[in-house]
């Protein structure tokens, strides 16, 4: 996939906003996407001065959509700790 190719795919020209951070056709979410482009040349500000991008998926089902960077979900590894052989807890 060419997630940050500065020119866009074909496909994105057919994507559409989706209200929750998954396929609006089948309600898989994007790491089951065949393919993604994230439009890096147009952030936009929101209020507290952070960036946001598009970021646009074409699902297995072969919908296009797209949702914002700042409404995607947190990470599963956001909150783990990381351990070591042992299932010590590393600090």
């Amino acid at each position: 996939m060419e997630a940050f190719n500065p020119i866009p795919p074909e496909w994105v020209e057919k994507a559409t906003h989706a209200s929750s951070f998954c396929c609006p056709r089948c309600s898989q979410p994007p790491s089951k996407a065949e393919a993604v482009w994230v439009n890096r040349r147009s952030p936009v500000y929101t209020e507290n001065h952070q960036r946001k991008w598009q970021e646009f998926y074409k699902c297995e089902c072969q919908a296009a959509w797209w949702a914002w960077s700042n409404d995607r979900p947190p990470s599963e590894f956001s909150d783990r700790y990381l351990r070591n052989n042992y299932d010590d807890t590393l600090s």
